[in-house]
Formats: C-alpha cells, sequence, structure tokens
C-alpha cells in the first residue's frame, strides 16, 4: 500500500474500537482523567506564576523596617530626610500599611494609607488616586476598595460603609466611595485605599510614625550598596531589597511546587502503568483478529496502520477532552481543591480569579507525554504479533 492515509483502514479502525467499546472507553476515560490532572497542575503553576512575577515587577526596590525585639515595629519618619542623602537614592517614601482582621469573613483584609500630595511608590496607586479625590475621601471618611473586599463586604450588609474596630476598643466609621480593579489579582483583591490620617486612626498610630519606607534607587544595580549603607546608618533596621523579596517568593513557590510534582509523579505512574499493561502484550482476542487479517491478505504494514489509527483516534479525543476539561476546571470554576495546594486552606484570606494564562509548550508537552506513548504501547505489541506466522497466531 501506498504510505498515505488510507480512509478504509480508518474506518476499520473505528468500527474496531467500537466493537470493544466498553474496553475502550474506560481507556479513554482513564486518559481523559490523567491529562485534565496533568493539564490542570501546569494551568494553575503557570498562573500562579505569572500573577507572582507580575506582582514582583511592582514591589519596592528598597524597603526600610524597624525591628524592636525581633518584629516589625513602626519606623520614625524623620529617618527619610537623611536616606535621600545618600548617592544614588531618588526617593524615600513613608508607608502606612497593614492588615484587618474582618472576623465575620474570617478574612484578612491589606489596608493601604494614601496621601495624594506624595510620590508613589508603585504607579498603581498613582492611577487609583487620579481617578478617585482622596481628598473628598478625607472629609467625608471614604475608603476605596477592591473588588474583593466588595464583594466580601457586600455578603456581610456592609453595602455602604464598614465600621473598623481601633486598638482603643472604639468604633471608626469609613463610607465606601468607590471600587477599584488592578490588572493584578493578588493586588487588588484583598485591598482597602484610606486617606493616610485615617490609616493612621484605625491603626492607632503617631503622626509622626510609618509602617516602613520605600527607597527608589536611580539605577538599579547601585541597590545592594545602597541597602548596606542604610544598615550602616540604623543597625536597627531590616533592609530588604527587591532581589530578597523575589528570592523569598521563588522559594514559596517551589515549596508549593513540590505537592504539585507530587501529583505529577502520581498521575504520570498511572499512565505507565496502562502503557506498561498495553505493551505486554495484546490479548488473544486481539492476536486472533492479528491472525485473521494476516490470512485474508493483510500485510504487516496494513496492520501496524490500522493500529496506529486505533490508537491514535483513542490517545488524541483522550487528549483534546482531557485538556478542554482542565481549562473549564481551572479558568472557569478556579480550580477548587488544587488551587489551595498554593494558596492554602487557611480562611484569612480572600479568593481571587486565576488569571489565564495558555503556554503552547505546556500543551506539546502534555501531547507527547500521552498520545505519542500511547501509540507506541500499542504498536509494539502489534507488530510482535504481525511478524509471527499465521498459522501460529490462529492456534
Amino acid at each position: 500500500m501506498k504510505n498515505k492515509i488510507n480512509l478504509y483502514l480508518i474506518e476499520y479502525a473505528i468500527n474496531s474500537i467500537l466493537r470493544q467499546k466498553f474496553k475502550n472507553i474506560f481507556i479513554l476515560f482513564i486518559l481523559i482523567l490523567l491529562t485534565s490532572l496533568l493539564a490542570s497542575i501546569f494551568f494553575i503553576s503557570n498562573s500562579i506564576k505569572y500573577e507572582l512575577n507580575s506582582t514582583l515587577k511592582a514591589l519596592p526596590q528598597i524597603t526600610v523596617q524597624k525591628l524592636k525585639a525581633g518584629r516589625h515595629y513602626d519606623i520614625n519618619t524623620n529617618v527619610v530626610d537623611e536616606i535621600i542623602n545618600i548617592a544614588g537614592v531618588t526617593d524615600a517614601i513613608p508607608r502606612v500599611w497593614g492588615y484587618y482582621y474582618f472576623a465575620n469573613l474570617g478574612a484578612n483584609f491589606s489596608i493601604i494609607g494614601i496621601d495624594e500630595y506624595e510620590n508613589q511608590y508603585k504607579t498603581s496607586l498613582n492611577k487609583i488616586i487620579k481617578e478617585f479625590d482622596f481628598a473628598k475621601a478625607l472629609e467625608n471618611n471614604s475608603m476605596i476598595v477592591g473588588e474583593g473586599v466588595k464583594k466580601a463586604l457586600n455578603e456581610n450588609y456592609y453595602n455602604e460603609y464598614f465600621n473598623f474596630i481601633k486598638p482603643d476598643g472604639t468604633f471608626k466609621k469609613v463610607n465606601i466611595a468607590g471600587v477599584f480593579k488592578s490588572s493584578l489579582e493578588l493586588e487588588s483583591n484583598d485591598t482597602i485605599l484610606l486617606p493616610k490620617e485615617l490609616a493612621l486612626e484605625i491603626f492607632g498610630m503617631d503622626d509622626s510614625k510609618a509602617t516602613d519606607i520605600v527607597v527608589k534607587v536611580a539605577n538599579p544595580e547601585e541597590i545592594p550598596t545602597v541597602a548596606n549603607k542604610i544598615k550602616l546608618l540604623y543597625p536597627d533596621t531590616r533592609v530588604i531589597t527587591n532581589k530578597d523579596l523575589e528570592i523569598s517568593y521563588q522559594n514559596i513557590f517551589d515549596y508549593k511546587g513540590g505537592i504539585f510534582l507530587a501529583l505529577f509523579i502520581v498521575a504520570i505512574f498511572t499512565f505507565f502503568i496502562i502503557v506498561y499493561d498495553k505493551a505486554s502484550g495484546l490479548s488473544s482476542e486481539e492476536k486472533r483478529e492479528i491472525g485473521v487479517l494476516k490470512a485474508l491478505g493483510w500485510k504487516i504494514e496494513d496492520v501496524l496502520k490500522e493500529k496506529f489509527y486505533e490508537s491514535f483516534i483513542i490517545s488524541f479525543f483522550g487528549y483534546i477532552f482531557g485538556v478542554l476539561i482542565a481549562l473549564t476546571f481551572v479558568y472557569v470554576f478556579n480550580a477548587p481543591l488544587l488551587s489551595n495546594l498554593f494558596s492554602g486552606y487557611s480562611e484569612l484570606k480572600t479568593s481571587f480569579q486565576l488569571p489565564f494564562v495558555l503556554d503552547v509548550n505546556t500543551l506539546f508537552l502534555l501531547f507527547f507525554l500521552t498520545v505519542p506513548i500511547y501509540i507506541a504501547s500499542t504498536i509494539i505489541p502489534s507488530w510482535r504479533s504481525a511478524t509471527i506466522e499465521t498459522d501460529k497466531v490462529l492456534r
């Protein structure tokens, strides 16, 4: 036969699949299950890695924190003038921020104090300041919240305002003036933006204090040098560079990725058990079928082509349906249970939508992990049976 697609062989392969439909449906189901699990692992990993990398780009170059008894403590804002005088430093910005525990939801909200007349440490805040009037927000005791916060407050019947509990036990009523959205889910989902004066009041901090100080450096290569100079000036501080944060984030990602690696190994191991079972030999019925086909005049080449079409149809549909199920599971239903392996099971968090990241290399990797291997596991034992004398096979 000519080396081209033979429609008659394809038709025979389809009929062969249908003749053993229960067996092939079971194999197809297992392939879909394993492919969807592998694809889900890769998709979640790619999405969270993309989100973390995007977040890292927005992090401060240098962060200076005050330490007392080994713990993070409020820092005096008067050190800003001395830090600005260090060669290479272009700006030093005192930040007021922290976490507020919302007991009804069992979640921590991130609170950031904003002074619209100060330089902002990230461009996303400049965009929000242009959109909302924070001077008016101070007059009206108002705040701007992220979409995740707004949803959480609405679920707990805080539609127009929220009562913060201050450190002295008194309440501070703050109106909800608007909702902002950032391109980063991890950045905007659990964030509340307040005028700095309101944030200081809610945290019970003095006007001369800040949570930490963000330092901007003109030349990124001088960041380690500037960080060392700040540490020499203030030995009681912790100086964190964006490189330190990147390493910390990567360590967390690698640790969580180890759990995904374990799932990946289990899925691959299960798949190879199926492949080994297929490759160990054909059933007596399948051997007899090959013997009959050879007796009818089929060549070894024809038998192998038919088995190729048969295994390709099963494995390819298993691959396609597995990827489609994984895409739906991850990006429509937000990967329940599996996403918690990365984000954790703690209730002290608000959920976020996984960003859609479709990596072509991942699709190719999944394809070569499933389709060619399954085809080989079918072709090899078929070739062994097809090379045996016809009468021996029939006997």
